[in-house]
C-alpha cells in the first residue's frame, strides 16, 4: 500500500485556521491573518501555492488574534492588536485586515490607533513563494525546488520560478512601499484617535513584464470585485427562502452562498458551470462529488448539473490505462489542473479510480432529463451514458456475476474506490477489512437506479426495445441483490460482498443509499429503517457511517463512526420514499440543529459521539468546509420534506409537505421550473403554487417514481 494513499482525508490545518474560498482558488491561513510555510496554509492558483509566506509584523510583533469574520465565502475580516512592549494586557493599536481571494489575494490593511498619543508603526509584510503543487502542501513532503529570480522595481515585486520546462510567477503590488526581495516595509506615524490604510495585492504571472490580473480591478468604480458580480449573479438567480424558522432559513442562505463559491468554469468550455467537490484540498472536478451535489442542488440551479455532466462526458474514459483506470465509458474520480506526476492519484492529471461516478451520471442524466432541458441537449449526451452502461456490462462487473464491483488496477490508485473510499472504510462486523474485488451495495443501487433512468428515457423517445431491455435488467438485479446481500439473521444488508462472494456483514450506513432508488424489498425496509435509527447507528446528531456495536467503530474516524451530512440527507431521502416520515424528519432536524454549533454551514463530516454524552457536534480536526455535497445537504433535507420534484415532458410538478412543526410556515420566489419562475407557499403544511409555466400542473403528492413510470410504461411486470 502506498503510505501517502492511506488516507484520503484532507491534511491537518492547525487550529483556528481559516478558509477562504472562490472557484478553484483558496487561501488557508492562521486566524491573525499570517501564512506559514511550515503549515499546509498558503494562497493557491490552479493547484499551486503561489503564496507559501505572508506575515504581517507591527514593529516587529506578530499580531495576537482577535477575531476572524468571515463576510462571503471568499472574503474575510481578521482583526488583531499589536502586544505592548510594556507588558499590559491592553494594547490601544488595533489592526483589521480585510483579504479577499481570487486569482490570487488582495488585502487591506488598517491600522487604527485608539490612544490619546501618537504611535509609530513600522509596518511589514514577509512574503515567500515556493510553488509547490496542492498534493506537496497537503502531505507536507515537498519535493520540487524552483530556480527563482526576484526582482523589485518601485513599489512591486516580481518573482519568476522555473522547474525543467515549467515556467510560473506572482506579481506583488504596495503601493508606497519600501520594497525588497522578500518583504514590503511602511513607516507610518499614526496619530491619536487617527488611522493608516493600504492595499497589497499578489497574483499570478507568468512572464516579467505581464500585468496584474483584472482579477482585483473595479473597471465600474463600483467598489465591486468580480466576485461581488458574481455574487450577485448567482442570487439573482437562484429561490429567496423565507421560512419560520431562522436557524433554518440562516443553514439554507449559507448552503447557497457555499454552493456559489464552490462552481468552478470548464477550462475549455467557459459556459459550462460545475460544482468543486470542497475546501481546502478539493477544489476540483471529482465525478461523484459533483454529481451528487448537483442532484441535490436541482431545485436551486439545474443548469449545474447539465453543466458537470457535460464536463465529464468530454472526459468519459476511452481507452485502457491501469495508470489512471482509465477504461472506455468509464467516469473520471477527480482532476487535477497543475500536480506534478509523482503525485497526482494515478500520476496523470485525471484519475479514474472510482466505482460509483458511471452509474451516478446516468442517474443524474435521467433528472435532468425531467427537469426539462432541450431534448437535443439531452440526445447529445445519451451516447455517453450508452457508453458508462457498457462500462457497467464490460469492466465494472468483470466476473459476470451481475454486480458492479472494485480493485484497484496499480498500487498507486485508490484502495477502496466507493464513497468510502479511505483504505480502511470497508471491514467486517469483527473489524477485519474487506479484501477486493468488493461490490459495495449502494454501488448496485445506483446502477438499479441508472437502468431504471436510461430505460424510461429510452419509452420517453419511443425506444420499446432499449426501455425492456433495461428494465428487464434492473429486475434481475433487484432480485439477485435482495437475494445476496440480505442477512436475515441480522435484519439488514451486508455492505458488500468481498472478493470471495462472502457477505461483509458490518452494519453501515450504505444500506439506506438503496432506500433512495427503491432497490429494498417492501417486507425488508422496516429493518432497515429500525437498524438505521437505532441507538448504535443514530448518534442523536445524524446516522453513523458504522454502528457502535462493529469492531471497526471509531466516532472521530474519517468513515468507520463518523457523521457524514450528505449520507444523511440521501438516507431521510430513501426513508421518506418507504413511508418513514418520523424518522425522515428526524434526521432533518438534527442535522440542521448541527449546523447551529458552525455557524450555519454544515462541514464534510463530524465525529459520531452520542448526543447525549457530549451536548454539541464535535468537528472532524480535518473535515472540509465549505464541501459541495455539504452545502447541498440543506437543501436536500428540505425539499425531501416538501416532497419537491418536477416531470416536465409530463407537464407535471409535485409535491405534498411534511415539513417538521419546528420549522414554521415556507414562501419561496424565484424557483426554477420548466423555464420559469415559481413561487411556493407551505401554511399549515399546506402548499400553494403561483406562476407555473403554461402547460405545468402542480399536484399534491410524490412525483411517480422511476420504477412506476416503468411499470406504467408496460416493460416488465411488477415484481
Amino acid at each position: 500500500m502506498a503510505g501517502w494513499n492511506a488516507d484520503t482525508a484532507a491534511g491537518p490545518l492547525g487550529a483556528g485556521t481559516v478558509t477562504l474560498v472562490e472557484g478553484s482558488n483558496f487561501c488557508i491561513s492562521l486566524p491573525n491573518g499570517d501564512i506559514h510555510p511550515e503549515y499546509p496554509h498558503g494562497a493557491f492558483f490552479q493547484d499551486t501555492r503561489i503564496l507559501s509566506r505572508w506575515n504581517l509584523t507591527i514593529n516587529g510583533q506578530s499580531l495576537e488574534p482577535l477575531t476572524a469574520q468571515p463576510k462571503e465565502p471568499y472574503r474575510a475580516l481578521f482583526v488583531g492588536r499589536v502586544p505592548r512592549s510594556d507588558g499590559y494586557a491592553d494594547s490601544p493599536v488595533i489592526v483589521e485586515r480585510l483579504r479577499e481571494v481570487g486569482a490570487g489575494i488582495q488585502e487591506q490593511i488598517t491600522i487604527r490607533n485608539y490612544s490619546p498619543d501618537p504611535v509609530q508603526c513600522d509596518i511589514a509584510v514577509s512574503l515567500e513563494a515556493d510553488f509547490a503543487d496542492l498534493f506537496e502542501v497537503k502531505e507536507a513532503r515537498i519535493q520540487r525546488r524552483w530556480d527563482q529570480t526576484r526582482h523589485a522595481e518601485g513599489d512591486s515585486l516580481t518573482i519568476r520560478a522555473v522547474w525543467h520546462d515549467i515556467r510560473k510567477g506572482i506579481l506583488v503590488q504596495a503601493p508606497g512601499a519600501d520594497v525588497t526581495e522578500g518583504t514590503l516595509k511602511y513607516r507610518a506615524l499614526i496619530a491619536p484617535h487617527s488611522q493608516w490604510s493600504t492595499v497589497l495585492t499578489a497574483v499570478p504571472s507568468n512572464e516579467a513584464a505581464s500585468s496584474p490580473t483584472m482579477s482585483f480591478v473595479h473597471p465600474d468604480g463600483d467598489d465591486l470585485s468580480p466576485r461581488d458580480r458574481r455574487r450577485q449573479e448567482w442570487v439573482a438567480k437562484i429561490p429567496v427562502v423565507q421560512i419560520g424558522n431562522k436557524s433554518v432559513e440562516r443553514t439554507l442562505r449559507r448552503s447557497y452562498d457555499d454552493l456559489g463559491a464552490l462552481r468552478i468554469e470548464d477550462p475549455v468550455h467557459p459556459d459550462r458551470v460545475v460544482v468543486a467537490a470542497g475546501a481546502p484540498w478539493f477544489m476540483t472536478l471529482f465525478g461523484r462529488d459533483s454529481l451528487w451535489a448537483s442532484e441535490m442542488a436541482m431545485p436551486v440551479d439545474p443548469s449545474l448539473a447539465l453543466g458537470t455532466l457535460q464536463t465529464l462526458a468530454d472526459r468519459q474514459g476511452r481507452a485502457v490505462d491501469p495508470l489512471s483506470e482509465e477504461e472506455p465509458g468509464k467516469i473520471l474520480h477527480e482532476v487535477r489542473l497543475d500536480v506534478s506526476s509523482d503525485l497526482a492519484l494515478g500520476g496523470k492529471s485525471i484519475y479514474y479510480g472510482s466505482v460509483d461516478a458511471t452509474p451516478l451520471f446516468v442517474i443524474v442524466l435521467g433528472s435532468v432529463s425531467r427537469w426539462g432541458f432541450a431534448k437535443d441537449t439531452i440526445a447529445n449526451l445519451l451516447p455517453h451514458a450508452d457508453r458508462a452502461l457498457e462500462w457497467i456490462r464490460d469492466y465494472g462487473d468483470k466476473d459476470g456475476d451481475g454486480f458492479v464491483e472494485y480493485e484497484r488496477l496499480n498500487p498507486r490508485g485508490l484502495i477502496n474506490q466507493g464513497w468510502k473510499d479511505s483504505w480502511d472504510g470497508i471491514n467486517f462486523a469483527d473489524g477485519r477489512l474487506a479484501e477486493p474485488p468488493i461490490a459495495l451495495c449502494e454501488v448496485q443501487a445506483y446502477v438499479y437506479d441508472a437502468y431504471m433512468a436510461r430505460a424510461w428515457i429510452a419509452y420517453d423517445a419511443g425506444d420499446q426495445a432499449l426501455g425492456t431491455e433495461l428494465a428487464d435488467r434492473a429486475a434481475r438485479l433487484k432480485e439477485q441483490f435482495n437475494e445476496q446481500f440480505w442477512m436475515p439473521d441480522r435484519g439488514y444488508y451486508a455492505v458488500a460482498l468481498d472478493g470471495k462472494k462472502r457477505q461483509v456483514d458490518s452494519c453501515a450506513s450504505n444500506m439506506g443509499h438503496c432506500l433512495w432508488v427503491g432497490l429494498v424489498d417492501e417486507d425488508k425496509a422496516p429493518l432497515v429503517a429500525e437498524r438505521l435509527m437505532s441507538p448504535e447507528m443514530f448518534s442523536g446528531w445524524g446516522v453513523r457511517t458504522l454502528a457502535s456495536d462493529m469492531g471497526a467503530y471509531n466516532p472521530a474516524s474519517y468513515h468507520n463512526g463518523s457523521v457524514w451530512p450528505h449520507d444523511n440527507a440521501v438516507i431521510a431521502a430513501g426513508l421518506m420514499r418507504y413511508g418513514f416520515v418520523e424518522e425522515a424528519q428526524r434526521i432533518a432536524t438534527a442535522l440542521l440543529e448541527a449546523a447551529e454549533f458552525s455557524d450555519g454551514r454544515l462541514p464534510e463530516l463530524f465525529c459520531g459521539f452520542d448526543r447525549r454524552q457530549l451536548p454539541a457536534p464535535v468537528p472532524y480536526p480535518t473535515a472540509c468546509s465549505p464541501q459541495a455535497w455539504a452545502a447541498t445537504t440543506p437543501i436536500q433535507l428540505v425539499t425531501s420534506m416538501m416532497r419537491y420534484d418536477t416531470h416536465v415532458s409530463r407537464g407535471g410538478f409535485w409535491m405534498d409537505p411534511v415539513l417538521p412543526e419546528s420549522y414554521g410556515d415556507l414562501h419561496i420566489s424565484n424557483a426554477p421550473m420548466a423555464g420559469g419562475r415559481i413561487t411556493i407557499d407551505i401554511v399549515n403544511s399546506t402548499p400553494t403554487v403561483q406562476g407555473l409555466p403554461d402547460g405545468m400542473v402542480f399536484h399534491q403528492g410524490h412525483r411517480p417514481w422511476l420504477t412506476e413510470l416503468v411499470e406504467q410504461a408496460g416493460f416488465r411486470r411488477k415484481p
